[in-house]
């Protein structure tokens, strides 16, 4: 049968699975407890673990490719990212990064497409899936990040849209905003712990001012308090 992932199985996935190749393994070996067969079933199923990853990698390799050019015709970003990153690169005292666990040749493409070619190129630090051994929800990409930067989690704020983001924010001792879709909108994101839940950046109005103010005399102060959702 063919594979088809619909948006409401994706949910799950990205909320239980980091990284595109382990939301494959997961799916073949937890969803439907088998691999596909190929070229409508010439190819037999892969029966070691060497045919498995052959099998995951041309996939991936294959939906890079497919995801590129959709991301090229369609991808924007969402409602207050770009007012939030231009305040920030604007900001000698803050660091911007970007920390995807997918890889650099499809992230790439996204930043070119949603931020533009000069602001991904002013990102002080951009940690891919290529670039950890461990992808979320384990915290390597994030502690990877702030050790880069020399800067203590705590001083950090992370912008994350799924469980697997937050527990990754969470466990690197970072603060997380989670900016929510209509499919995740009824996660228990502050039950693991999010510090503010909002459903996109811009129709709560959020400013540097509003995250990093309360951050600047202590650092375990509450943020956006007066527009988050009630948890």
């Amino acid at each position: 049968e063919p594979v088809e992932w619909g948006t409401a199985y994706y949910d799950i996935l990205q909320n239980t699975v980091g990284g595109g190749k382990n939301k494959m393994f997961f799916h073949f070996r937890n969803t439907t407890g088998a691999f596909p067969t190929c070229e409508n079933g010439s190819v037999a199923a892969p029966t070691t673990q060497e045919e498995e990853q052959d099998l995951v990698d041309r996939l991936q390799a294959r939906k890079t490719d497919l995801y590129k050019e959709l991301i090229a015709e369609k991808a924007e970003a969402r409602p207050g990212v770009l007012e939030l990153m231009d305040q920030a690169l604007d900001d000698e005292n803050i660091f911007v990064g970007v920390c995807s666990a997918s890889t650099k040749a499809a992230v790439t493409k996204v930043l070119d497409v949603t931020l533009g070619e000069e602001r991904r190129k002013r990102l002080d630090v951009t940690i891919l899936g290529d670039d950890v051994s461990k992808l979320k929800p384990d915290p390597m990409i994030y502690v990877t990040a702030a050790e880069r930067l020399n800067i203590d989690p705590s001083r950090c704020v992370v912008i994350e849209d799924s469980i697997v983001g937050l527990k990754a924010a969470k466990g690197a001792g970072m603060k997380c905003i989670i900016t929510y879709t209509t499919s995740t909108e009824n996660e228990d994101f502050y039950g693991i712990g999010a510090d503010a839940k909002v459903p996109d950046l811009g129709s709560r109005g959020v400013n540097l001012d509003m995250i990093f103010n309360p951050m600047k005399e202590d650092s375990s102060a509450g943020i956006l308090e007066n527009v988050r959702d009630a948890p």
